[in-house]
């Protein structure tokens, strides 16, 4: 035993002397620049048209006239923000992005909770609990996935207006529980496809049932593509127009057609920089949304990407 430990430490007394062992980092190589050059390039292309829109929001009209365009506003002022928040007018109506806001808010806060319980319910059924048609019903949730909204507007506005719902909140909630469905229940199928059949099998035999496997085994081990979905179906519902333009009605307009209304509305001169801060202001919660949880979003789309 002594002579092993011995030669123990004579062996990690050669690999210390030695010095660290591996292949030497990599140079830059013109391969590299051209990579590094690209997505700087990338970057600027993104960043210069949210710079200009800063810079411009924060300048008054008579700066804004003189043309420097990349230039930091000689005087700051917000007032084009408050305009924008509470006093530009949509049409007829000067009450600026604040009712859109809210609007907005009631619109996500409804449609991505139920979408999401609906998808999760659908994909842990097509995965554990296949019954007869199921491959045809994920095949036909599939397909809708993959249809342009336009061509389904008509038809569901006619619906829409036989039901009573047309132009009322719970209406346009409706539409995009429908429309979000699809993917959602590709994505929750997906990630429960790729999770171990033993998990479920014990729980058969343990006597749990539909539910009970869903609440209690499923439903924690779904985190991740939970966020996943919370993303996707906020930022998609948030940056809306077509729907809210559509279903929505006067009184239920999301944030996006407000902001349509504040750019489209003018009384002989184009406020330009009202018009940037109320397109800042609209993107803020898509952006944040992103910002705040971007790793989760990667994390959870490996964890589904396993099989399906």
């Amino acid at each position: 035993m002594t002579s092993i430990t011995a030669d123990n430490a004579a062996s990690m007394d050669v690999v210390e002397a030695s010095g660290p062992s591996g292949p030497r980092p990599r140079r830059l190589t013109a391969a590299r620049l051209g990579v590094y050059g690209f997505l700087v390039v990338s970057a600027l292309f993104f960043l210069i048209p949210l710079w200009v829109m800063i810079v411009t929001s924060l300048k008054t009209m008579p700066e804004i006239r003189l043309g420097y365009l990349f230039n930091w506003p000689a005087e700051l002022t917000f007032d084009p923000w408050i305009k924008a928040w509470s006093t530009a007018c949509t049409g007829r109506d000067c009450y600026g992005l604040s009712p859109g806001f809210w609007n907005s808010v009631k619109i996500t806060s409804l449609s991505v909770p139920i979408s999401i319980v609906v998808a999760m319910v659908n994909g842990y059924a097509l995965t554990f609990w296949r019954y007869k048609g199921a491959e045809l019903l994920f095949a036909i949730l599939l397909f809708g996935a993959f249809v342009p909204y336009q061509v389904v507007i008509y038809p569901m506005l006619i619906g829409m207006g036989r039901i009573g719902l047309f132009g009322t909140l719970p209406g346009i909630v409706l539409v995009h529980t429908v429309f979000g469905m699809p993917i959602l229940t590709l994505l929750y199928r997906n990630f429960f496809a790729s999770l171990p059949v033993e998990l479920f099998k014990a729980a058969r035999v343990d006597g749990a049932g539909f539910w009970q496997i869903l609440f209690r085994i499923m439903l924690p081990m779904s985190v991740p593509i939970t966020i996943v979905a919370i993303i996707l179906q906020v930022t998609g519902i948030w940056n809306d127009f077509l729907f809210g333009l559509v279903f929505g009605g006067r009184e239920n307009s999301p944030m996006t057609v407000q902001l349509n209304n504040i750019v489209q509305t003018t009384t002989g001169t184009r406020e330009y920089n009202v018009n940037m801060a109320a397109t800042i202001l609209t993107g803020l919660v898509p952006l944040a949304v992103y910002f705040v949880s971007g790793k989760w979003f990667v994390r959870g789309i490996a964890a589904g990407a396993v099989k399906g």
